[in-house]
């Protein structure tokens, strides 16, 4: 096993990607703070809004689940060019957008942006990392996608507050650009120019399966069984019968769904959905709780995330480290005891809750989840070899970013449905219900765990 020291190079080409994704996640996540803002300025509705969101993280989905066969047939350096001037081009819009469809528009394609530099730094890492370092790298890869969440709320709240949502945009422009020229200079892996053909139709209908499933809850707590509603059921239907027929007949898939068949793959993979669900989801409901039960204003909103994700950013490369020594077992049954205690305080306490507590119910929460989350993608990755470790690369990140689609749809629906059901105090019920949900989720991941444990034995 090599022990050789990491090329300076590999670190800034590493560092650009991340940089990258850095301002796609921060963006992201700044926009939940915004949306009380946006209801009122651009006159939509909460299941409206919230495709900002759950739409621009369905978008990173699609374009996520190609990067398997992106990575493989093209250069890196032209999928960072292209991530960037699709990240520059949607910041251009969203600055300018004078109504909600351009503003979503801009969203999108900021969206294709992030669902390529994410997989390329993991992509760098994977390919160009000593494995007697990975589990370093990856959890600095994981501070990248912990520390955005937990700068966003805040940046978000500020600039909205005291200035005006568009800042929000205004002020990354430097940054990506910044970005482009250190890229530029460091990014050079190249492709291993497969013959494989492009897998168009598994694409289109993986797209119509995740689309569906998130219509199906938005379509049913806005307005019930509706035409629309069994619209959408029919759809998925057709999606999965689709994939699943289409998935027995191709040989080149688009994403690799055979490394499920490995029971470690396939408990990682369940356990890596419910966390960055339960992450993306809380990061949702907390500031809209502030804001409408506790009655705050924007910046205090997202500053009631901040100590959490900072302190749950710092413990990335200390769980890596960890990772490194002592492996993943003990450390995801960690990770996942926090969340779950994390979780049941919200959701015992949600009536008596106040700022102070809901910042130290939520540092326990961040904590586990950065303990976990970095480390079970690198765990995955060691139960493969050569190509496959694309494909995991792929899979796990498409994973991820549907996880946080569904989870800001879920948990918003939840909410929504409450205010269907009974408006007096619905917003404060239903973040309840969503917080005894993320619960639930992290009991789950218990029994994923233990089925594990006894399949190995």
């Amino acid at each position: 096993m090599t022990t050789s020291p990491v090329s300076h190079r590999t670190q800034l080409a590493i560092l650009s990607a991340g940089l990258l994704t850095f301002v796609g996640i921060l963006v992201e996540t700044s926009m939940n703070v915004t949306f009380p803002t946006l209801i009122k300025t651009l006159h939509v509705s909460l299941s409206t809004v919230q495709w900002l969101t759950s739409g621009y993280l369905l978008m990173v989905t699609l374009v996520m689940s190609t990067t398997a066969f992106l990575l493989r047939r093209f250069d890196t350096r032209l999928l960072f060019r292209t991530a960037i001037l699709c990240s520059l081009a949607g910041t251009l819009l969203c600055i300018w957008a004078p109504s909600f469809p351009i503003l979503f528009a801009g969203r999108l394609l900021q969206a294709l942006a992030t669902g390529v530099s994410t997989p390329l730094m993991f992509h760098l890492i994977l390919t160009m990392i000593p494995q007697v370092h990975l589990g370093i790298y990856v959890g600095m890869a994981s501070v990248v996608t912990s520390l955005a969440p937990a700068l966003g709320p805040t940046y978000g709240g500020l600039l909205t507050y005291y200035a005006s949502w568009r800042m929000i945009f205004w002020l990354v422009l430097p940054v990506i650009l910044l970005v482009w020229s250190l890229g530029e200079a460091t990014i050079r892996v190249k492709a291993q120019t497969t013959t494989d053909r492009f897998d168009f139709l598994g694409l289109l209908l993986l797209g119509l399966g995740l689309f569906s499933l998130i219509e199906v809850l938005d379509q049913f707590t806005a307005s019930g069984l509706t035409a629309g509603f069994w619209g959408y059921v029919a759809a998925l239907a057709v999606a999965i019968v689709g994939m699943s027929y289409h998935l027995k007949h191709t040989a080149t898939p688009l994403l690799n769904f055979s490394l499920f068949k490995k029971a470690g793959i396939r408990a990682r993979a369940i356990n890596f959905f419910i966390l960055q669900f339960s992450n993306i989801g809380i990061a949702f409901v907390i500031p809209i709780f502030a804001e409408n039960v506790l009655h705050t204003n924007a910046s205090v909103a997202g500053l009631i995330l901040l100590p959490g994700s900072l302190i749950g950013a710092a413990v990335s490369p200390i769980g890596g480290a960890l990772y490194d020594r002592f492996g993943a077992r003990r450390l995801l049954l960690t990770s996942n005891t926090a969340m779950f205690v994390g979780a049941i305080l919200l959701g015992s306490f949600t009536h008596q809750l106040s700022i102070p507590l809901i910042v130290g119910f939520y540092i326990i929460f961040r904590m586990g989840f950065n303990l976990g989350f970095g480390n079970t993608m690198s765990d995955a990755s060691t139960m493969v070899t050569g190509s496959a470790k694309a494909d995991i690369n792929a899979l796990f990140n498409t994973i991820q970013q549907y996880a946080g689609s569904l989870g800001t749809a879920s948990l918003s629906a939840i909410i929504t449905l409450q205010h269907r059901l009974s408006p007096v105090g619905a917003d404060a019920t239903g973040s309840q219900i969503d917080f005894i949900v993320l619960a639930v989720l992290a009991v789950l991941t218990f029994v994923v765990q233990w089925r594990l444990r006894a399949d190995q034995q």
